[in-house]
């Protein structure tokens, strides 16, 4: 399986803990506890979203056919 970079927005969730959406993805939207429990919900939603988009015929969003080449930058949140 190929990977894809996504953007994701997350905001705090004024109940605590953070809820994530993307552009790139239609409909995602996952809660967690920390970024980083909301970022895996997060990337365990989209293969399961493309599995679904798959397995139902549904148009594939063009972000998730662009697998990841050369370069690119990340930013990793760090508990300091």
């Amino acid at each position: 399986m190929a990977e894809v970079l996504i953007k994701l927005h997350l905001e705090p969730l004024d109940e605590g803990g953070y809820v994530a959406t993307s552009d790139d993805v239609p409909g995602l939207v996952v809660e967690g506890r920390t970024i980083a429990e909301t970022v895996e919900f997060a990337q365990d939603a989209v293969r399961k979203l493309y599995e679904s988009y798959l397995e139902h015929g549904d148009p594939i969003p063009p972000k998730l056919i662009e697998a990841a080449e050369g370069e690119f930058e990340l930013l990793v949140p760090v508990a300091v």
